[in-house]
């Protein structure tokens, strides 16, 4: 007979299997006006059954991953074309400027010409947020740990509303590599703790878009005005995670990107 654990790990594994092919979809057809039955058909499952595994594997729901998925492709147009930004707007299935314009800034922190402008000549540092720590003792604290960090990397962790990293964190600590963090005036209410790592000095533009790793904890409740002990694992970054949204400006800036090569750099970071 099999145990209940692994009866759960087989389970789980199917769910991500059955949400993975789903992301594929949206990262392939993400100009197409998706439904929820197109998605769901994806994934082998029905469409109240995947809406409901699909949160559970991600986080958040289809249609926000789905938007998140066009907004990265956006910002990579941004960065990689001469295209204007109606007709990148039309090119990651919006069918109005206006809103593309809207959603694109309030998710990535600026307009999509001035993001263009910023990565080529330079992107600002989030607000960490310690001008208000006098304002309120609430938020967290605790440790980012990565195994076999490289020498020089930069690592940003922020609070945020959601699971997606998009918009201004309620609070942001940087780091100059794995050790404490401390996330200060985060106001009651749950919030969703993430960080990504990416090299500091990078030597080539190879690192774009996508870090070197992240991290996912689950949400944190904060009450009281307290702070909370909340450590944070680093990891690579995989399909299931949704993109970073937020401009960082180790990842959003100009130039030619080389996948390949951002693998042979840093793959051995995790390696056992």
């Amino acid at each position: 007979m099999q145990s209940t654990t692994s009866t759960t790990a087989h389970c789980d594994a199917k769910a991500q299997e059955a949400v993975a092919r789903a992301i594929e979809i949206m990262w392939e057809r993400y100009r197409e006006p998706l439904s929820l039955s197109d998605i769901a058909r994806a994934a082998l499952l029905s469409q109240f059954h995947f809406s409901r595994v699909f949160r559970a594997v991600t986080g958040t729901s289809p249609f926000r991953f789905l938007a998140a998925v066009r907004l990265h492709q956006a910002k990579r147009l941004l960065l990689e074309s001469g295209m204007s930004v109606t007709d990148i707007a039309f090119e990651v299935g919006y069918s109005s400027l206006g809103t593309f314009t809207s959603r694109f800034t309030s998710s990535v922190g600026v307009p999509p010409a001035r993001y263009r402008r910023l990565a080529r000549h330079g992107m600002p540092l989030p607000a960490t947020g310690w001008e208000h720590a006098a304002a309120t003792r609430g938020g967290m604290r605790g440790l980012i740990r990565m195994p076999s960090a490289p020498p020089s990397m930069r690592i940003y962790v922020g609070a945020f509303d959601s699971p997606i990293v998009q918009g201004a964190p309620v609070s942001c600590d940087i780091l100059d590599g794995p050790g404490p963090y401390r996330l200060a005036a985060v106001p009651d209410g749950e919030w969703h703790v993430r960080a990504a790592a990416v090299p500091a000095n990078p030597r080539s533009r190879a690192l774009r878009l996508r870090p070197l790793a992240v991290g996912t904890p689950a949400a944190v409740l904060v009450r009281g005005g307290r702070c909370v002990d909340v450590d944070v694992d680093l990891r690579p970054a995989e399909l299931l995670d949704t993109p970073i949204l937020l401009a960082l400006p180790e990842l959003d800036r100009g130039g030619e990107a080389s996948p390949a090569r951002l693998v042979r750099e840093f793959a051995a970071v995790f390696a056992a």
